[in-house]
């Protein structure tokens, strides 16, 4: 189909989960979908800035429908406690599992001793999902990022330490990969009526970024990104995941992005073969491991830090 992503499938009706919605892309997901018409759910973990990206959603979109979940991804305790009360809601029709911390220090930990990168953005997301599938009636669309293409990493254990950010991050999002291809499958499978579907962004810059209030003032942003040029902003970067969750047309194991890797409309892209059709033995390990970590049965491997390697 022509995507429009100024002209969106109708989305009343429909209720739709972003984390990491306060800030960047996760926030003009949101925006754009409540503008679709949807019951947005914005979960963070500030409960400030929650307000302040509700409040400026409004702004926008006056009669938009918003509403709020604390969720801290560095805390499973905390995405236990937001899951219970977003299955309150009965039904959910899409989740943009977003969030994620943008950790440089790879020493740092979460609260259950995970490191930030592999615990924010694969394990919390792994534990929330599985809370959540008895209510998902729609898409389940995970964050990836271009650098899973550029630097393949055949990840066996989720739990070896990688040193630098860039590594950190890259194997953080590899994993999410795995997970999110092997989890359609199983939902096929059981013939459940959730899919998993796989997005990037391109390029996103808070120099291309437009204002909002409470959100984001361009005038305070003072550090320079060497990709400005040819990059996008947030909001454009935002495209790839409000495609995979209005699309019609979009299945499980679907994988979309900009067709350059940069910037543009969100096109569907083949799926990477080192992760959507990775040895069967090994992502069934990486499963078992995810489950294991975030249910608090198993703990990152003995020194785990880089600076030990």
């Amino acid at each position: 189909m022509s995507w429009n992503p100024h002209n969106l499938p109708d989305q009343t009706g429909r209720t739709h989960v972003v984390t990491g919605s306060t800030a960047g892309i996760g926030y003009f997901a949101a925006e754009q979908l409540a503008a679709a018409g949807a019951h947005v759910v914005l979960a963070s973990r500030s409960i400030a800035k929650l307000d302040r990206a509700s409040e400026a959603i409004r702004g926008r979109v006056p009669r938009a429908e918003v509403t709020t979940v604390e969720l801290d991804l560095a805390s499973l305790d905390s995405v236990r406690a937001a899951a219970s009360a977003l299955s309150l809601r009965g039904r959910i029709d899409g989740l943009f599992l977003n969030g994620g911390a943008m950790e440089t220090s790879t020493d740092r930990l979460t609260a259950d001793g995970l490191p930030m990168m592999l615990g924010t953005h694969v394990v919390a997301n792994v534990a929330l999902v599985e809370q959540l599938l008895p209510m998902m009636t729609g898409r389940i669309v995970h964050a990836s990022t271009g650098f899973v293409r550029r630097l393949r990493l055949d990840v066996d254990d989720v739990r070896a330490p990688q040193r630098g950010f860039f590594r950190a991050y890259t194997q953080a999002k590899t994993v999410t990969e795995l997970y999110a291809y092997e989890l359609d499958r199983r939902l096929r499978a059981d013939g459940a009526p959730a899919a998993s579907i796989v997005v990037h962004p391109g390029v996103g810059v808070d120099a291309k970024t437009p204002a909002r209030e409470g959100v984001y003032d361009p005038r305070t942003q003072r550090r320079r990104n060497p990709f400005t040029p040819w990059a996008q902003g947030k909001d454009d970067a935002a495209w790839s995941a409000v495609r995979a969750l209005t699309d019609p047309e979009a299945v499980g194991g679907d994988y979309f992005g900009p067709a350059n890797g940069r910037r543009g409309l969100p096109v569907r892209l083949e799926p990477l073969a080192h992760t959507a059709h990775a040895d069967a033995d090994r992502v069934a390990r990486v499963w078992t491991q995810l489950h294991e970590l975030a249910a608090g049965r198993i703990v990152p491997a003995e020194n785990a830090s880089p600076r030990n390697l």
